[in-house]
């Protein structure tokens, strides 16, 4: 039973790599040959099978799948106590698993991203982005230790620190691109450009038009902001997004009033975010946004 964690950490990192036990290897550093006898022990233990065999392809069984999703969360947090532990002489090093949103792949966060790094430039930062309930996922299941996250997640530890300003996107050429501010009702007769209905951004813009007395018209939906932007200025339609510091010239961004429309920007944290690393990289963006980054 000495070898269970290792084997579950096999299993977790397989699960996590979509049964490539190269990958998985590699990320834990060991051969192959040894993450397979780990996966085998483990089938062994527990007498089911783990894998099956579909050509060249390894795929984990529905116990799998399942053990990998239970056993994530708690060697997550076994592995940030060891690091804590190992680490407090050392509060240089270490690693975070940090995520942000989309939406914020431009301005502060990449900012404030280097900043830290300039600061620590001994410890390790491994970044996701991914849309707001991705990223709560991950804080929930261990995978990601930090994470600036839009709308604030439920069950999941946070502070909300900002608000994320929503603009009308425009072409360039469109008859109201040379407006200062616009209603959003006056936006009624346009096709809009926006997420699947997944996104909370979508969400967030069907409920504004509703209060502001239409359904907006949706026929195109992208996952990517880049893409949506990229349509609005070849002239598909127009679109509610976050201002974005590198706009290009074929569209315009333009202030809605009453200036109300925004969305929360929380910082959130897991259970595993115990390490120095990991409270360093929370007390300076805390400490950074309050400052008005």
């Amino acid at each position: 039973m000495s070898q269970l964690a290792p084997q579950l950490r096999a299993l977790e990192e397989l699960d996590s790599q979509d049964g490539h036990m190269t990958r998985a290897a590699d990320s834990l550093g060991i051969p192959q040959s040894s993450m397979s006898r780990r996966i085998h022990a483990l089938e062994k233990t527990l007498g089911v099978r783990l894998l099956t065999q579909e050509g060249r392809t390894v795929r984990l069984t529905p116990a799998a799948v399942q053990l990998a999703g239970q056993a994530r969360r708690p060697l997550r947090e076994l592995e940030a106590t060891i690091e804590t532990i190992a680490g407090e002489a050392d509060p240089e090093h270490g690693t975070i698993r940090f995520g942000f949103p989309l939406t914020m792949g431009a301005g502060v966060v990449p900012r404030l991203v280097t900043e830290f790094h300039r600061r620590a430039p001994g410890i390790r930062l491994q970044i996701k982005q991914a849309h707001g309930s991705e990223l709560a996922a991950d804080l929930k299941a261990g995978t990601l230790d930090v994470a600036v996250v839009i709308p604030p997640p439920g069950n999941v530890d946070h502070v909300v620190i900002g608000g994320q300003h929503i603009r009308v996107v425009l072409p360039a050429a469109h008859p109201l691109a040379a407006r200062r501010r616009l209603r959003l009702d006056e936006l009624r007769d346009e096709t809009f450009i926006a997420n699947p209905a997944s996104y909370h951004l979508r969400q967030a813009t069907e409920i504004w038009c509703r209060d502001s007395g239409f359904t907006p018209h949706v026929p195109v939906e992208i996952t990517e902001f880049s893409t949506i932007r990229e349509l609005v200025g070849r002239g598909m339609g127009i679109a509610l997004l976050p201002h974005d510091e590198h706009t290009s010239r074929k569209v315009r961004e333009i202030p809605l009033i009453p200036n109300t429309y925004q969305r929360q920007i929380a910082l959130a944290w897991a259970s595993t975010a115990v390490t120095p690393a990991a409270r360093r990289l929370l007390t300076f963006l805390r400490a950074e946004w309050s400052a008005g980054a």
